[in-house]
């Protein structure tokens, strides 16, 4: 499965948006609610747990979660 596919599914189920279609242009931080300061380390947990990555503190930087692409991007380069 394509790592945005997967950070969808993640986007989903953290932050419970079943009914909201996400694809890589879809605008997240300042866009969505549901996307709190809360909701930011629950997501980091998650894609940490769903991806067998470590985020260091230094590295969360809000341009990683203005859309899906963008935080889809960040994930694959820690991948790499």
């Amino acid at each position: 499965m394509p790592v945005i596919d997967q950070v969808c599914q993640t986007l989903r189920a953290t932050l419970g948006l079943a009914k909201i279609q996400l694809n890589q242009d879809t605008l997240l931080l300042g866009s969505v609610p549901e996307l709190d300061s809360m909701a930011v380390v629950n997501l980091i947990v998650a894609l940490e747990q769903q991806f067998g990555i470590t985020v260091d503190d230094d590295e969360i930087n809000a341009r990683h979660f203005a859309t899906v692409g963008t935080l889809s991007a960040f994930v694959q380069g820690k991948l790499a």
